[in-house]
């Protein structure tokens, strides 16, 4: 497994790694966010969303709705698994219509449905380092995701 950790500093930097998460990640691409509150999920995916176009304010945090949809240059599905009980609140989402479309999908808080996400996908470990540091850490789990790490390290070079 490759892993990659990128410090942002401020919003912009993590703008520059939803930036280049945009130009790098195919659809069909399952993303795992796992960290605590206020480690810089949402805004991550805010950040990817306005890379392809979407609007910053259109992509908001899903917590009470547990699934929002992005129309950007490709399909943008963004799950939040924090209010969920179990796996099988999460299975009714219908996970595996997303997961198996042609758009990127991200869902926050993976780590509480870690069984129902796809055998291959992104996952980023995102932790608050400083009122406005965030360390994110992106690893590849399986083989499908198998250049993508290295090539976000390399367009954040």
């Amino acid at each position: 497994m490759s892993d990659f950790t990128f410090m942002a500093a401020s919003e912009a930097e993590t703008e520059r790694l939803g930036s280049a998460l945009a130009e790098t990640l195919p659809g069909g691409t399952v993303v795992a966010l796992i960290g605590t509150l206020g480690a810089g999920k949402t805004r991550l995916v805010q950040a990817f969303a306005a890379a392809h176009g979407v609007p910053r304010e259109a992509a908001t945090s899903p917590t009470f709705v547990l699934v929002n949809e992005y129309q950007g240059r490709l399909p943008i599905y963004h799950f939040d698994a924090y209010r969920l009980r179990d796996d099988d609140e999460f299975i009714e989402l219908g996970p595996e219509e997303y997961f198996e479309s042609n758009g990127v999908t991200f869902v926050e808080w993976a780590d509480r449905v870690e069984r129902c996400l796809p055998r291959e996908y992104v996952e980023i470990r995102c932790e608050a380092v400083g009122e406005t540091s965030r360390r994110f850490t992106l690893s590849r789990i399986g083989n499908a995701t198998n250049n993508i790490v290295e090539e976000v390290r390399r367009r954040l070079a």
